[in-house]
């Protein structure tokens, strides 16, 4: 009884192991590379779809300390240095900004970052509003967007931005390419 215990439990295993093996795929994976109104490179995000929405992990550096409003945008292009080719944020319901809004929020309404002394930040974040797939919430496809770090903090209440002042970094919204990188960021945000 034990050897088939245990050949049962190798080819468990194997199985396992081959699925892992297959190459991954990026139809649920997209980037961005933030930049500032000078085009140095200040962040990336990676947004990963997953069964209960969009998870998005942005990394900033070279900004002021202090708290960020972030959005994802309506159009995908970042022309400096104020980046209003941008558009406004991502409304696809035709609703008001802010989650603290009785008439909101934004579809691409966002935490804020807070950007440390060392001019760094990090935000991750959740959410059910927006999707990489096809349909009219798509941050991909036909019509790409942006993701917009502002200088002044979200109030989360004031129609139509927040009172989050200017944009300062940019960066259009993509599909991941399948690169060693982007594989390696899908491993990561499916263990977290």
């Amino acid at each position: 009884m034990r050897p088939f215990v245990f050949a049962a439990a190798l080819a468990v295993s194997l199985t396992g192991c081959a699925g892992m093996m297959q190459p991954a795929t990026t139809d649920n994976t997209a980037a961005a590379e933030l930049r500032n109104a000078s085009g140095q490179t200040v962040g990336t995000a990676a947004l990963t779809e997953v069964s209960g929405g969009v998870r998005i992990v942005l990394e900033m550096r070279g900004l002021p300390p202090g708290a960020k409003g972030v959005h994802i945008h309506e159009v995908g292009r970042c022309e400096p240095p104020g980046f209003t080719s941008s558009g406004g944020h991502f409304n696809p319901e035709g609703k008001q900004h802010g989650a603290l809004n009785p008439q909101g929020s934004h579809a691409g309404d966002l935490p804020n970052i807070t950007i440390g002394a060392n001019g760094s930040g990090r935000l991750e974040t959740m959410t059910t509003q927006v999707t990489l797939s096809q349909g009219p919430r798509s941050i991909l496809g036909d019509t790409p967007r942006a993701l917009v770090v502002h200088a002044a903090p979200d109030d989360f209440k004031t129609d139509p931005t927040g009172n989050s002042g200017a944009r300062i970094a940019c960066g259009v919204i993509v599909k991941a390419p399948a690169t060693p990188t982007a594989l390696r960021r899908r491993s990561s945000a499916v263990r977290a």
